[in-house]
């Protein structure tokens, strides 16, 4: 198997965690994962079934529009005599999202907020349930991560459930390792987060240029053909 196509799936995750956009309800999902300091085993399990909760969430949604695409007649054909010239401008929108060139409006529905005032209710569990429901609230620059270059990498490579897979535990594992320090005692916790917040713009605009280079790259060998 192709490493390179795993750590992207990773990468794309991980970038998908740590930008404004969800930060909010990062910041949820830290309190409430790391709410039993005293216990961190618990907080250990609960940041297991936090990152389960999102790999599923978007494992089952990748599995439908995979599966839906590539049991379309005729798709499988299209996919692979149009694919590459289909990625190069998903790459260049997904990378202007993320330079802020251009921004998409804003929704949300409260489900999180509501689901989240009752967690506490519901024990461990709760953990698995906000994972599921904090991966499903789509804002803009997480859309176009997941729409625009995960769901193609998904539906080019094989097996392709792995790759959703592998971004779901992506957009866990900063919340679950902040969480996990702030339960083994880490001081300096809050100063890893300020840190995050200023290499995260960094990060994305870095990532951000490469999507349009290589979108740019994509549109040139395959939709005009000069390279």
């Amino acid at each position: 198997m192709d490493a390179l196509p795993v750590v992207s799936a990773l990468w794309l995750g991980i970038l998908t965690s740590i930008g404004p956009c969800p930060l909010a309800s990062n910041i949820v999902a830290i309190s409430f994962l790391a709410r039993d300091v005293t216990q961190p085993r618990r907080v250990l399990i609960a940041g297991g079934l936090y990152t389960l909760g999102r790999a599923a969430a978007y494992t089952g949604l990748a599995a439908v529009i995979v599966a839906g695409l590539l049991s379309i007649p005729g798709a499988s054909g299209f996919l692979q005599k149009y694919f590459n010239k289909l990625l190069g401008p998903v790459l260049i929108v997904a990378g202007a999202l993320l330079l802020d060139l251009i921004s998409l409006p804003t929704y949300s529905s409260g489900l999180g907020e509501r689901i989240q005032s009752r967690a506490e209710q519901w024990g461990l569990a709760a953990a698995g349930i906000l994972g599921f429901v904090f991966a499903l609230s789509f804002c803009p620059v997480s859309a176009a991560l997941f729409f625009g270059s995960l769901i193609p990498l998904s539906v080019k490579q094989q097996p392709h459930l792995l790759y959703p897979i592998i971004y779901g535990v992506g957009t866990a594992l900063p919340v679950v390792i902040i969480a996990g320090a702030l339960a083994v005692g880490v001081r300096a916790v809050g100063e890893w987060i300020q840190k995050i917040g200023k290499v995260e713009s960094v990060v994305r605009a870095v990532t951000g240029v490469a999507f349009v280079v290589i979108g740019i790259y994509f549109v040139l060998a395959h939709i005009f053909e000069v390279l």
